[in-house]
């Protein structure tokens, strides 16, 4: 029995472990798992302190801390040093954000995945490229480092976004393996990384897998503080930070030049490792300088071709600070994010040709077609985004909360991702939600008509089945 008397005590949460067979920590860990899947722990609900809970359930402290580790790793609780423990504001919801299954009935206005039409483009490349006499070589095993060539390639389309560098490049398959290649190279379990306190959920779920917390940093008018990096350095010991300073996922935001060398400069004071990741820095007709740019010692900056130039070339950019290459290549090798050979190649030719700017022009041009369809249509609310931008970040009435607008908008037939998809540890994310402008014209124009249709409703939508 507990030492003291629990009956009229207020708790948060008392879990009921009676029936459960599982070792104690695991089955206290099943509970609090199943009354945040249940509803019972809503997002945000600060836990009891665990000397409390361990006395409620008479048990020992460790055993509380093992079943609170196990719910962190997993993502569903959220420690901030000094403040408690929390469920995470993203507790219950989706992490993985792909096409829905039923796509065929589904617009999909979720998932960022780019137009199509460039492909014909690469195809008609790639024929003539398979009459290179020496084509048959590029079936080979591809290395994290590539030939000068395609080095220079690289550095090519580096210009476009204003930097240079005389940093080597290395190569990866895609953007998000880059990602997890860079955390798992840097980064041990337990270590924690600043982020945005809305941000891209490839970071989330990445971080999650290798057992790295993400903490929200404070902001103001969409950027990271001085004040927030500092405090969480001092408070939450990050040890590194992520940053996506163009067209920001979810928000679009743009990082100012002024935020970008504050953050250069924080990192060489603290020795922080910055994460930059230029995703959807090509798209943009006038991008500023990278944070590399000012601090090429301290930031890992990543670039991909599969949001600008086709999804299907998974192929990314990383330099690395001299210091850090090594670890990130090994990493690279052992865990066999290997680049395509051949996709490294057809990119390479594809930029020293010309052929990848045109296709980065055709996807602008497609870009502020679909913009403007959007504002058509949405123009009226608060919709956030440049005309550049393949998506956008649609703050909602009061009338709505985010996961019941995605609710809404699903059983309407469009995909969209709530706020909350995107939140960090316990941070309420505002009301909004992110919609991708890449589906077809047709398909977007009877999607945005829906949203439109939502969004003047009283927020009580009801469907006919």
């Amino acid at each position: 029995m507990p030492v003291n008397s629990f009956e009229e005590y207020p708790m948060s949460w008392k879990p009921d472990i009676s029936k459960s067979s599982a070792p104690l920590y695991i089955a206290i860990a099943e509970q609090l798992e199943q009354d945040i899947k249940d509803g019972k722990l809503s997002p945000g609900t600060k836990l009891p302190p665990q000397r409390e809970l361990a006395d409620f359930l008479d048990v020992n402290l460790s055993t509380i801390t093992r079943a609170f580790k196990l719910c962190g790793q997993k993502g569903l609780i959220y420690a901030s040093i000094g403040n408690g423990t929390f469920v995470s504001s993203d507790a219950a919801t989706n992490k993985m954000l792909l096409p829905t299954s039923n796509s065929s009935q589904m617009i999909e206005m979720g998932s960022v995945i780019p137009e199509n039409h460039a492909n014909e483009d690469i195809t008609r490349y790639m024929k003539r490229m398979m009459n290179d006499p020496n084509f048959s070589n590029l079936f080979q095993y591809g290395r994290p480092e590539g030939n000068a060539w395609q080095t220079d390639a690289a550095m090519k389309l580096f210009e476009k976004v204003n930097f240079q560098t005389d940093q080597p490049v290395l190569l990866g398959a895609g953007g998000q393996n880059a990602i997890v290649g860079t955390l798992a190279a840097l980064f041990q379990p337990g270590d924690r990384i600043g982020t945005d306190p809305i941000t891209y959920a490839g970071i989330k779920t990445a971080a999650t897998m290798l057992g790295i917390q993400l903490v929200a940093i404070q902001q103001r008018n969409g950027e990271m503080t001085r004040e927030g990096i500092v405090y969480a350095c001092k408070n939450e010991h990050i040890k590194g930070l992520y940053v996506i300073p163009d067209f920001h996922n979810p928000t679009t935001h743009t990082m100012s030049m002024g935020t970008r060398k504050m953050i250069a400069e924080v990192a060489r004071q603290k020795d922080l490792i910055v994460i930059e990741d230029a995703i959807y820095s090509f798209l943009k007709e006038k991008p500023l300088a990278p944070i590399a740019s000012f601090a090429p010692e301290k930031v890992i900056y990543i670039a991909s071709v599969s949001k600008t130039i086709s999804p299907g070339l998974r192929l990314s950019y990383i330099v690395t600070p001299p210091g850090l290459r090594k670890k990130i290549m090994e990493t690279l090798y052992n865990i066999n994010i290997s680049v395509s050979l051949m996709m490294l190649e057809l990119t390479a030719r594809m930029i020293h040709d010309g052929v990848a700017q045109t296709i980065l022009e055709k996807h602008r041009m497609y870009a502020k077609q679909q913009n403007a369809l959007v504002n058509q249509y949405l123009g009226d609310y608060n919709i956030l985004g440049e005309e550049e931008c393949i998506f956008r970040w649609l703050l909602l009435p009061e009338k709505f909360t985010s996961v019941q607008f995605e609710l809404l908008a699903s059983k309407a037939g469009v995909q969209v991702y709530a706020a909350e998809r995107f939140a960090v540890g316990n941070v309420k994310p505002v009301n909004a939600v992110r919609l991708a402008i890449t589906a077809p014209e047709n398909q977007l124009e009877q999607a945005l008509i829906i949203l439109k249709d939502l969004l003047e409703s009283d927020g009580d939508y009801t469907f006919v089945d």
